[in-house]
């Protein structure tokens, strides 16, 4: 073999080594880049978990549970009889009025003649009927406060009575406040109004609501048995009635 030969045959050895330098390093710098990008990722991935967990943490700290409430904290008791009402309602829903105004003597009966336990849930699914003032929670917060302050029923039907129409503003937290003065309540009331003390516990209301597969309000129940009237509207008062009496046996 000619020198220059060799001397060809040695560039180009030199020219593979240093190209597999070059690849090597180029692997290198990606390897590491990928393990940077990886690093990365977890640390804001566990960034992002601390941040829910303290937030989830921080909601459920934040609900306050009325200390009066049953049914694992999420209605409201009115009565002592053997069959359970419960009755789901959010105080937005025109349609809750027309029932409350067709069925709640009856209820108030059944009640009074120890027949039924009636237990309210003050659901929130109209929020976005009030123009962003939620007063589906507001009021429902409210009921909460004046069931602690022993005048639920009262409040409940104070509620009824000045009712807004859907989609208005609803009514300010000063009306709800001089509505509960107007049935006995004084400043703890107030307070809880302002202080909007029950709100986020409402959110739960609503959310075991959904667990428990119902959507629309009202929604009544007699001993774990949904009750419709005809073509599954809402149930009358004979509906109401005819139910309570098949779960009295």
């Amino acid at each position: 073999m000619s020198k220059g030969n060799r001397g060809r045959d040695r560039a180009a050895a030199r020219r593979i080594v240093e190209q597999q330098k070059v690849a090597a390093k180029r692997r290198q710098v990606t390897l590491w880049t990928s393990v940077a990008v990886v690093a990365v990722l977890l640390i804001a991935g566990l960034i992002g978990w601390g941040v829910y967990a303290n937030q989830s943490k921080n909601d459920a700290s934040s609900v306050v549970t009325p200390s009066v409430a049953v049914d694992d904290g999420t209605a409201f008791a009115i009565g002592t009889g053997p069959v359970t009402i419960d009755l789901y309602e959010d105080f937005m829903c025109p349609i809750c009025h027309q029932f409350e105004d067709a069925s709640g003597d009856t209820i108030a009966q059944m009640v009074t003649d120890k027949k039924v336990t009636v237990r309210y849930h003050t659901v929130a699914i109209l929020d976005d009927a009030s123009n962003g003032t939620k007063y589906s929670t507001r009021s429902a917060g409210a009921a909460a406060a004046a069931a602690v302050g022993g005048k639920f029923k009262e409040y409940h039907d104070a509620l009824y009575d000045n009712q807004p129409e859907e989609n208005s503003d609803g009514l300010t937290d000063a009306k709800l406040i001089e509505l509960g003065k107007s049935v006995g309540l004084g400043d703890d009331f107030a307070k809880a109004v302002t202080d909007k003390t029950y709100d986020a516990w409402v959110g739960k209301v609503t959310d075991t609501f959904s667990s428990r597969d119902f959507n629309g309000t009202p929604t009544v129940v007699v001993n774990g048995k949904q009750v419709t009237g005809a073509n599954g509207a809402v149930p009358t008062a004979d509906d109401l009635t005819k139910a309570v009496e098949a779960a009295e046996g």
